[in-house]
């Protein structure tokens, strides 16, 4: 599938949504941003990009953002933490959704790419998760992701060329929110929930955005999902470990038991709230820590796609030399 008109993408001003604008405009893509109004829109200018403002829970904005030809969507826009009650996170991730795939079915776009999440899953069932494994989310984000998705499949049986994409942890430059953010810069994470030896499973931010871009392309695609992971499967303390020798910080060697991490978690939580800020440990995301959290990458990988970060080790030591280099010379 080739595409010559405007590619729009929602959620660009977020951590996803600039690596995936960096990643379209690096291949010569028409590209359109949005996300909510904002002042500073220099990241945009600076690559020549459109930035629409608009917001998902307000549809009177929406309808401008496919005006001029968009033949492509990629929807990433969300709130991405686990830190949101489900009735904050409903008329984004569900009702933002319902409103774009009605206005991309309209506008007869040629594909629709749908950026969810591996939370749908739910708790860990001692393999691997495959993209036709049911859906049982533990906690509200998941339960948004997969309604969000099943609008998506609604609108496929109306016609419209969707693809769902299913990303696990996401780490890489500039990540502030999820689970991903222990991986990509200095942290304050000073224990090792558990034992440290429980699986991981986790995605460089490039690696989305060139997957994502990927299967746009491929017609056996629509109406097929497909998880986004590396497959490199690092254990939690090695992973903090590297996390920490990369950004300079003193690496975590104390073990607790994940329902002492857990109720830390809430009360670092708490106070984070108090300061709007979000943790860098999340309450629901310490549920995932009780076992391994492994996310097979098959169906992807048999498309033909080959990740340019496999290996969560080389690519952390990477992160860490880029962000010591740039913080030496600034």
């Amino acid at each position: 599938m080739a595409f010559s008109g405007i590619t729009l993408v929602t959620g660009a001003a977020g951590f996803m949504g600039r690596h995936l604008v960096e990643h379209l405009v690096e291949r010569g893509v028409r590209v359109r941003a949005t996300a909510r109004p904002r002042k500073d829109t220099s990241f945009f200018d600076k690559l020549g990009v459109e930035f629409v403002p608009a917001d998902l829970t307000e549809p009177e904005g929406l309808p401008a953002l496919f005006e001029g030809g968009v033949d492509r969507v990629f929807h990433l826009g969300a709130v991405c933490n686990f830190s949101t009650p489900y009735d904050r996170l409903h008329p984004t991730n569900v009702h933002g959704v319902a409103r774009i795939t009605r206005l991309a079915l309209d506008a007869g776009i040629k594909r629709f790419i749908h950026a969810s999440s591996t939370s749908v899953y739910g708790p860990y069932r001692g393999h691997p998760f495959k993209e036709d494994d049911p859906r049982e989310p533990c906690d509200e984000y998941g339960r948004s992701k997969r309604d969000g998705e099943d609008v998506v499949w609604q609108r496929v049986t109306q016609g419209l060329p969707a693809v769902v994409t299913r990303p696990c942890t996401v780490y890489g430059p500039g990540c502030t929110d999820g689970a991903g953010k222990a991986f990509s810069r200095p942290t304050s994470i000073t224990a090792i929930p558990g034992s440290g030896k429980q699986l991981l499973a986790n995605v460089r931010a490039e690696d989305v955005a060139a997957a994502l871009e990927h299967l746009s392309h491929l017609e056996d695609a629509v109406g097929q999902t497909y998880n986004i992971v590396d497959g490199s499967r690092p254990a939690l303390a090695q992973a903090l470990r590297l996390a920490a020798e990369a950004f300079g910080t003193k690496p975590p060697r104390l073990h607790l038991p994940v329902p002492m991490v857990k109720a830390m978690a809430w009360v670092d939580g708490t106070l984070s709230a108090l300061r709007g800020k979000v943790p860098d440990l999340e309450v629901d995301a310490v549920n995932y820590l009780y076992d391994d959290y492994v996310v097979d990458n098959t169906k992807l990988k048999e498309t033909g796609f080959v990740c340019e970060y496999p290996d969560f080790e080389a690519s952390i030591k990477q992160l860490g030399e880029a962000y010591l280099g740039t913080k030496e010379s600034s």
